[in-house]
């Protein structure tokens, strides 16, 4: 789940190269700062590094020499502060260091602190992309209220986004499949927009969450020995919606390179994971503010 504020260069739209370099980094931080907490769930947000280490020597004269393709990265970096639940479902918050990074290269790979994202096909406003990610898991003792539930391990993600964008408006579709850890089966829906205005960029998103009976049962079931050690009741946590979540972001271009960006939004916890002894709100805001230089 991405957040891509595509402008064409002097087309229908006329911007310009600049306006459509400095929107794309804006956007991208955008949407790390406002999915992120998606993804955490309250554990520690982290950020990812890719090395390019090619099996063999690169084919030059099909692909090109990578030397002369460097001018295309656009990078991102910065670094700020969330305030967000201990985990999903608590009803104690924390405030934790943020790590604000994107990259891009060309027009159809961008990488932010969820993971790296693949354009595979365009056509119109329609987009089909491949992504992988991680998923953090959660610790025991991430909070009080989940002592003696154990950890959910880490995990890789892989999955696929299928979207369509008309102007500023865009629409998507996710489904992501996590290897290790919960296991789990997740997929999201929903509409998103973004809109420059002088200095100022907005963006705003509403989604949905179904999840798998693995991904469910991992983070808000109970089994027979956790209940023991928990003094929890048992819960078998079904597979549903999950949450819907809105959320928004505003970000100020100080310079053509420095930006402050902030988000805040909320998430409302439906069904089986609503009803889990392990939530304590079923309503799970969040805030960041960060500061970033786009290179």
């Amino acid at each position: 789940m991405n957040e891509r504020c595509r402008a064409r260069v002097a087309g229908p739209g006329g911007r310009t190269p600049r306006i459509r370099a400095a929107t794309r980094g804006a956007a991208s931080l955008a949407a790390a700062l406002t999915l992120a907490p998606l993804g955490a769930h309250g554990a520690d947000l982290e950020t990812y590094e890719s090395d390019i280490v090619p099996a063999q020597p690169a084919d030059t004269a099909r692909y090109g020499d990578f030397r002369d393709n460097l001018d295309r990265w656009e990078v991102t970096i910065g670094a700020g502060a969330i305030y967000l639940p201990e985990y999903e479902g608590s009803d104690k918050f924390e405030v934790k260091p943020f790590p604000l990074f994107s990259a891009q290269f060309g027009d159809r790979v961008q990488m932010d602190i969820t993971g790296v994202t693949v354009d595979l096909y365009r056509w119109e406003g329609l987009t089909l992309a491949a992504r992988g990610g991680y998923e953090t898991g959660r610790q025991e003792d991430d909070s009080d209220y989940l002592r003696g539930l154990g950890d959910i391990d880490p995990g890789g993600v892989v999955g696929g986004i299928v979207s369509y964008e008309a102007g500023p408006v865009e629409v998507y579709a996710a489904l992501n499949k996590t290897v290790g850890g919960s296991e789990g089966l997740t997929g999201t829906f929903g509409a998103k927009a973004s809109h420059r205005y002088e200095r100022f960029i907005v963006s705003a998103d509403v989604s949905g969450t179904w999840a798998d009976d693995n991904h469910m049962q991992s983070y808000f079931g109970i089994t027979a020995e956790q209940s023991a050690r928990s003094g929890l009741s048992e819960y078998d946590a079904q597979a549903g919606i999950k949450r819907v979540d809105l959320k928004t972001s505003v970000t100020y271009m100080m310079t053509e390179s420095w930006m402050v960006t902030g988000g805040a939004g909320a998430g409302l916890l439906l069904g089986d994971a609503k009803d889990s002894p392990v939530v304590k709100d079923d309503v799970q805001p969040f805030a960041m503010l960060g500061v970033a230089y786009r290179f």
